[in-house]
């Protein structure tokens, strides 16, 4: 109960601290917004603040925080130091400079960023890696709450019925103006979001006892001895570090009024995702008892889990609460998912968005992408865990490079060359976390964990080296312009 009474308080701390370095290593300014420069009334719409951090914070939570954070607790309370450190350095600064950047370049996706900070060919990489993500994350949230509605309405109604359904809906919310579907609904969801976790831990914390909160521990707790590193650095994502986010930040970078109002949006958002990835977490641990329990519940699928949990503390209030949190949260993440993915594909082809025709040509097949693959997970077993496995390696990668490009840009552009250190230190971090997974893992080359550590932190080395090598050089090209000629 301390430790995560202490970890919300370092998190508010780190919003408050952290986040205002951050922000003035990037200096924001008055410059016109995209919102405000561009209001092309489709995708560049300006947006209140309040409503901007609340449909960002939905953007890029849905479920994740939510099913990654009781995955993650399976490996024991040390998930708190991931969700809590990882989001104060690493996840909140990669979502704030992915949007801030963003917004520096007419609202460029992170794909364009790539090719504009670290070369050509990284932004054709980062294109095909970034649509194929965003594709593998929309049929990650049409499979889970697909399953759920499955089972609480009639036979006729299955699991590809609700697909249809929800892919129909997808359409719509990718289709229309951002501020006629998800700047009137994201903004009241994403309070949903809120609640759902404040009155679950609430339920849990006054529970007279019955359910008893762990302390912090540095043990791993995996009941099948999963090692810590990699794995609960993959598994944790939304709630601690996201490639995703870099997806979902430069779609508000083109809403937000003032790159003043950044902080609060991107910053703040991750920071908050962070607080409700520590509640269910907690919550995972204390109300099965044991991480074996847990790890045994959650093979029934997340959606069961988050249902056990909030009928078994709050009743029948709580059931209501947890299907429609499960069943909105990541629809409306989703559909953004899309979203991002056509913005994305829109830019590489030169197809401007604001005709109607233009973004249906890139809608439609992206949809029946998701569709068939929406088919291969209702109609395998273990589908829904294969593309999870997928997601989640390309979502950590991503980040990294997210996290690169952020680095490369303060190299070039910001006013503190060694303020790059502020994202360089996480990229490094993050090259380790995805370089030694993909090498050890099942769905990976299958090496040995010895090999897989010597070659993830070796990758990370060399691509600090060269990093430190590039911040000699801008120092010095910076220290020569300034010197004042005859």
């Amino acid at each position: 109960m301390i430790s995560l009474l202490i970890s919300l308080a370092v998190l508010l701390i780190g919003y408050l601290v952290y986040g205002k370095v951050t922000e003035k290593i990037f200096s924001p300014d008055d410059r016109p917004t995209p919102a405000v420069a561009i209001n092309d009334g489709v995708d560049c719409v300006p947006m209140k603040t309040w409503k901007a951090f609340l449909v960002q914070l939905l953007n890029i939570a849905g479920t994740g925080p939510i099913f990654g954070a009781l995955m993650g607790a399976v490996f024991g309370p040390v998930v708190f130091l991931w969700i809590v450190f990882g989001s104060i350095l690493g996840g909140a600064v990669h979502d704030y400079m992915s949007g801030m950047i963003s917004s520096r370049h007419e609202g460029a996706s992170i794909a364009e960023l790539s090719g504009t900070y670290l070369g050509k060919a990284v932004k054709w990489i980062m294109r095909v890696f970034s649509v194929v993500l965003l594709v593998l994350c929309g049929t990650v949230f049409v499979t889970s709450p697909a399953g759920l509605l499955e089972k609480l309405t009639p036979d006729w109604m299955n699991g590809t019925f609700w697909a249809v359904v929800i892919l129909a809906y997808y359409l719509l919310a990718t289709l229309l103006p951002i501020d006629k579907l998800i700047g009137k609904l994201y903004p009241v969801f994403g309070v949903l979001l809120i609640v759902m976790a404040a009155v679950v831990i609430g339920g849990i914390i006054f529970s007279g006892g019955k359910y008893t909160i762990p302390e912090l521990s540095l043990q791993n707790l995996h009941p099948q001895g999963t090692p810590i590193w990699p794995y609960m650095f993959i598994t944790v994502a939304c709630g601690a570090v996201s490639g995703f986010h870099a997806t979902q930040s430069p779609m508000i970078a083109k809403c937000i009024t003032s790159e003043k109002k950044g902080r609060a949006v991107f910053y703040g958002a991750m920071i908050s995702e962070s607080v409700i990835a520590l509640v269910w977490a907690a919550a995972g641990v204390s109300f099965y008892g044991t991480t074996q329990l847990l790890n045994e519940a959650l093979k029934t699928g997340g959606s069961n889990v988050v249902y056990e949990i909030s009928t078994g503390v709050l009743g029948v209030f709580g059931g209501v609460l947890a299907i429609a949190g499960v069943v909105v949260c990541p629809i409306t993440s989703g559909d953004t998912a899309f979203r991002s993915a056509r913005l994305i594909l829109g830019e590489t082809f030169k197809l401007e968005q604001k005709k109607i025709k233009n973004r249906l040509i890139i809608t439609i097949p992206l949809l029946v992408a998701g569709g068939l693959l929406t088919w291969f997970a209702i109609a395998n077993r273990n589908g829904f865990e294969i593309i999870w496995r997928y997601f989640s390696w390309s979502n950590q990668t991503l980040a990294m490079i997210a996290l690169w490009v952020a680095t490369s840009y303060l190299l070039k552009k910001g006013k503190y060359r060694f303020g790059s250190l502020i994202t360089a230190f996480p990229a490094a971090f993050m090259t380790a976390v995805s370089i030694t997974y993909l090498l050890m893992a099942d769905e990976g080359f299958r090496l040995s964990q010895t090999i897989s550590y010597i070659a993830g932190a070796a990758a990370a080395a060399i691509l600090f080296v060269i990093y430190i090598v590039a911040l000699v050089r801008s120092l010095r090209n910076k220290s020569q312009s300034s010197v004042p000629t005859a």
